[in-house]
């Protein structure tokens, strides 16, 4: 036997194999990897038939949900580190995204921007100027070698952007003129630990939030966050494998948030620190590469010690397209949930999640209420204001689906924080989406919610599905609201 007649023979050996999983063996229904639920196999109707929808509905449900699609995702991660492109003269930056995953060069910021980027930064963060870093899927920057690289979202916002955020949070004001309203931006990581190499990939996020904090009206009060996360970059207070903060980076945020608001602060020494091994988030799935999966880290939570308090929710239910629909009743439960979430889901102890409308007394006795709308970088934030106001409530803007006005006056609420990621910060659509909280009719978001088309993106933690639409999402946004 020639070895033509051997390669012929193991060629056609693997091809009956793989002919065999893929036809064979129990479709995925969901991904860890990449965070969401497969394509579910299409309705059948006559009108879907004849326009050719039902076809194309099994064409993207038999690729989407092929047998051990993680096994293969990770398998074809391994073979591309291997395989990175080099580039004569960047000997540590290398490409290796599929064709199309979303790469753009963004313009090359000014000196004013980067010299002002880094002006309120009093420590380097830890990776170093010569880091190594590759370009990866959607544009995610992989920054440093396993077993502590970190994956960072480019940011393509203007020095100029933001301005429907601040418009609406003066609104607030307008609207509420006997509440405190509080605004903070939150810069992500990339901010911070972005290689030199790659810098020119990414715009600065201080330049959009100096913007935004100077177009507000004299009585909100701007919360700085950057500052704080800053002068404390050289600690891990950004996920190295997840688009958050963590419990630690919103300490020090929440810290800003009591010194503007002008209530008292505990500090961390009176909370217990908790440690969780092998954490791996959700830049694995986004950016699909092998060395963010192969960098676990310690996912580390802080709870209350010397206050008391107890919590009640009101959990929020979906529809079919992932849209908020109803609420329960009332109910008590934990704040910290990590006997249920954890793994790569641990991010979801904080009140299970975003899908919770959220009521802490606590022992305090203060008559400040505060009532904190954000998106998910403000779940880790509330426990460290435990010690600061009588109640807590936090409101995610995506499924909030009462009227905001009548919930803040049946609360007695003293202080109201905006807070968003710098990614929501800068976009219009989030911007409207806050103005609407306060004048919608109980269940509005519903009423849309069947003329919107399902969400792509559901999110899997330990094999529990919610939807949730991610900061990732909300990229897009940023883009079409002027960035680029």
């Amino acid at each position: 036997m020639n070895r033509h007649t051997v390669f012929l023979v193991i060629f056609s050996a693997v091809f009956a194999a793989l002919a065999v999983v893929f036809l064979a063996m129990p479709r995925s229904v969901i991904s860890v990897l990449e965070k969401r639920e497969l394509a579910k196999f299409p309705e059948y109707s006559r009108e879907a038939l004849l326009s050719g929808e039902y076809a194309s509905g099994i064409s993207s449900w038999f690729s989407d949900t092929e047998p051990y699609r993680d096994e293969f995702m990770t398998l074809s991660m391994t073979i591309k580190k291997h395989l990175a492109l080099k580039l004569a003269g960047e000997e540590s930056v290398t490409f290796h995204a599929e064709p199309g995953a979303g790469i753009e060069e963004a313009p090359e910021p000014t000196e004013e921007e980067i010299e002002a980027a880094h002006r309120d930064i009093d420590s380097i963060a830890p990776i170093g100027v010569d880091a190594p870093a590759k370009v990866a899927s959607a544009g995610i920057i992989v920054a440093g070698e396993e077993p502590t690289a970190r994956a960072l979202m480019i940011y393509f916002g203007d020095a100029n952007g933001g301005g429907a955020w601040a418009e609406t949070a003066n609104f607030y004001k307008e609207q509420l003129p006997d509440i405190n309203i509080l605004c903070m931006v939150v810069p992500t990581a990339i901010e911070f630990y972005c290689p030199d190499k790659v810098k020119s990939r990414t715009r600065s996020q201080l330049a959009t939030i100096r913007n935004i904090y100077s177009l507000l009206r004299p009585d909100v009060k701007a919360v700085d966050a950057y500052t704080p996360l800053g002068s404390h970059a050289s600690e891990p207070i950004y996920f190295r494998t997840d688009h958050h903060w963590t419990p630690l980076g919103a300490y020090y945020a929440a810290q800003k948030v009591a010194e503007t608001a002008g209530v008292p602060f505990s500090d961390i020494s009176n909370f217990t620190k908790h440690e969780r091994e092998g954490f791996v988030g959700s830049m694995y799935g986004y950016s699909k590469d092998i060395s963010v999966k192969r960098s676990p880290e310690q996912f580390v939570y802080y709870t209350p010690v010397d206050t008391a308090y107890t919590t009640t929710y009101r959990t929020v239910n979906l529809n079919s397209a992932g849209k908020p629909v109803s609420q329960s009743a009332p109910r008590k439960g934990n704040f910290f949930m990590p006997k249920i979430y954890r793994g790569g889901g641990s991010y979801s102890m904080f009140m299970g999640g975003d899908m919770k409308v959220t009521k802490v007394v606590t022992s305090t006795g203060s008559p400040r209420r505060l009532l904190i709308i954000k998106d998910s970088f403000g779940n880790a934030i509330p426990p460290f204001l435990f010690g600061s106001f009588g109640e807590v409530h936090v409101v995610d803007f995506r499924y909030f689906i009462d009227n905001l006005t009548d919930y803040i006056r049946s609360n007695s609420i003293t202080d109201v924080l905006l807070m968003n990621n710098i990614f929501n910060s800068y976009s219009a659509n989030v911007a409207k989406s806050y103005r609407r909280l306060l004048t919608q009719s109980p269940g509005a978001p519903a009423a849309d919610a069947k003329k919107r088309a399902p969400d792509k993106e559901r999110v899997v933690k330990d094999s529990v599905i919610q939807a949730e639409p991610s900061e990732m999402e909300h990229r897009s946004d940023t883009i079409t609201d002027g960035a680029r």
